[in-house]
This record gives structure tokens, C-alpha cells and sequence, in this order.
């Protein structure tokens, strides 16, 4: 049976950490499983949790107002979902959705952010891999902002 240590050594973000430091992580982890159309988080909420995506996908959206929910990005397996935990004030910036029945790993933040203080190497690690997922969101982010708005009929 494989256990949450091996489940995490599989995740790019977590790609090279000291086998320490995943013993530590993983003790602030659980696996959960949603169902189609719940809830992992909601725009406003305390930001107390993150997820690692096993199987399945979630949907990243943020409210528009007079529009509705607006999809930012849908997140596959080995994929995090939620950074708000390590920075404050620690409240969510979107909802996140399962599309379809979903399997995760759930960090309790505070479980973490404890942890980050009593050791600091972990806590610059996991600030570290979570500002390089956080600029590879950006770039898509901008591309996906350059193919809806980077051509203007008539220039």
C-alpha cells in the first residue's frame, strides 16, 4: 500500500523535496473524495486547506458580478489547488468545484504553517515551489488574456 509520502514524491511541485520534509507535509495530509458539483472552497472563506488533485478535475472560477461564475482554469491530477494558506490573510480568492467525482489530498494549513515556522528550510522550501506553481498560473493566465483580448479588429 502506498502511503501519502509516495503519493507526494509522484507530484511535480513536490518533485526532488528532502524525505524529511514530505514526512512532515504529509502529516498534515488526508485523503478526501468529492463528489460532482461540491464545493473544495469558497471565494471569501478562511483559507485553511490545500489540495493536492489525485484523480479527477475541479473547476478554478471567480464571481462576476452580473455575469455569474466566470472559469479561470480546470485542474487535473498532481496538480495544487489553493495557496492562500501559507500567505495573509489567508482567505480564498476563488471557488473551486469538482467536476465529476474527485480523489485529493487535503493539507490542513495550519497543521503547515506551523511546521514552516518551527523550520524555516521547510517553510522558504514550500514558499519556494508554491511561487513557481503561483508563475506558471500567471502565464496561463496572461496567454488565455492575449487570445481573448491580444487581437483588436482594425489595428
Amino acid at each position: 500500500m502506498r502511503t501519502l509520502e509516495d503519493l507526494l514524491a509522484e507530484v511535480e511541485a513536490f518533485e526532488g523535496m528532502a524525505p524529511e520534509h514530505l514526512r512532515l507535509i504529509a502529516g498534515c495530509a488526508r485523503n478526501v473524495v468529492f463528489g460532482d458539483g461540491e464545493w473544495l472552497m469558497r471565494e471569501g472563506d478562511a483559507a485553511d486547506t490545500f489540495f493536492v488533485i489525485r484523480t479527477g478535475a475541479v473547476a478554478v472560477s471567480t464571481h462576476v458580478p452580473q455575469h455569474g461564475a466566470l472559469l479561470i482554469e480546470t485542474l487535473h491530477q498532481h496538480d495544487l489547488v489553493g495557496w492562500s494558506w501559507l500567505i495573509p490573510p489567508h482567505r480564498v480568492n476563488f471557488d473551486v468545484i469538482s467536476n465529476g467525482t474527485t480523489h485529493a489530498i487535503a493539507f490542513d494549513g495550519a497543521c503547515l504553517r506551523g511546521k514552516c515556522e518551527q523550520d524555516p528550510v521547510l517553510g522558504y522550501d514550500l514558499l519556494r515551489r508554491f511561487s513557481a506553481v503561483l508563475v506558471e498560473r500567471l502565464q496561463r493566465t496572461r496567454l488565455r488574456l492575449i487570445d481573448v483580448y491580444g487581437h483588436v479588429p482594425g489595428r
